[in-house]
């Protein structure tokens, strides 16, 4: 089986073309080529398929195998993959993914695709649809006890659900262990991404993230998202305006535009390609 490596800001996946390979079972093949000791190493799988209601299908697995329905750093490298190989010549392209079809525009120079536009679609704070098990209808810059310490939690979903976090330095975080606590909460019935974020001033961020089903990962775009609408919500950062996220991996550029609808830009590389014995 033939396979390509890409990361966008390190959140990394290994991608298959499934216009030309079978994968018969595939969270089986995302914890075979997710493991970085005996895989090719990675957050997880990405197939990127035929779709009958977009240019392309995105179907995506964490690395414990695990169905995700959207990533962010993902998604542009589906944008890059496609165009650099011919599959198609549009610089504007839908994708379909678990969480709806997305928008991408891709910036080309010489052939190459540089950094890709998408959008992310609007936030989701009513608790029911995250879900969070609470009794409002909503779960905003809420105190929660976690590993024995208090938290201001803001929980909402961009297609995938995530609980955003406070945080005076992100760098001083034991993230191995409070951020499985987060995911397995009771209250977060389908686990959760957890963004812990840093405020450097109104448009500057910093950011790290625990994936349900990856663990730490060095970037995540819908985790980015979800922070600064978080953020736009509670007055913290500005709507209409660029906010800089930065992530172990890199740096994207979020905006909350009219409508709440949320825009992501960022680069996209490929790592390595290769055949799999599987």
């Amino acid at each position: 089986m033939k396979f390509t490596k890409m990361h966008g800001c390190g959140n990394d996946y290994v991608y298959v073309n499934c216009f030309e390979e079978t994968v018969d079972d595939r969270p089986a093949l995302a914890r075979l080529v997710s493991d970085r000791h005996f895989g090719v190493g990675g957050d997880g799988l990405i197939c990127i398929c035929p779709s009958d209601k977009a240019d392309f299908a995105m179907d995506m697995y964490n690395a414990d195998g695990s169905c995700a329905q959207m990533c962010g750093n993902g998604i542009r490298c589906v944008a890059k993959y496609v165009y650099e190989r011919g599959m198609t010549d549009k610089t504007v392209i839908d994708v379909e993914t678990g969480a709806g079809v997305k928008t991408l525009w891709l910036n080309v120079e010489n052939g190459v695709v540089e950094s890709v536009r998408v959008c992310m679609g609007q936030p989701e704070f009513k608790a029911e649809k995250i879900p969070v098990l609470t009794d409002g209808e909503s779960f905003i810059n809420q105190p929660m006890e976690v590993g024995g310490m208090q938290w201001n939690v803001t929980a909402v979903s961009v297609g995938n659900p995530h609980a955003v976090v406070f945080v005076d330095n992100v760098d001083w975080l034991d993230l191995p262990t409070i951020g499985p606590l987060f995911e397995n909460c009771p209250l977060f019935p389908e686990r959760i991404n957890t963004e812990f974020v840093q405020v450097i001033d109104r448009t500057t961020l910093k950011m790290r993230v625990w994936e349900r089903g990856s663990g730490e990962t060095w970037a995540c775009g819908t985790g980015t998202c979800a922070t600064v609408a978080a953020m736009t919500e509670l007055g913290i950062c500005p709507a209409g305006e660029d906010v800089h996220v930065q992530l172990r991996g890199g740096e994207l550029t979020i905006r909350v535009l009219p409508g709440n609808e949320l825009r992501m830009t960022g680069a996209a590389e490929t790592v390595c390609e290769g055949t799999a014995n599987v």
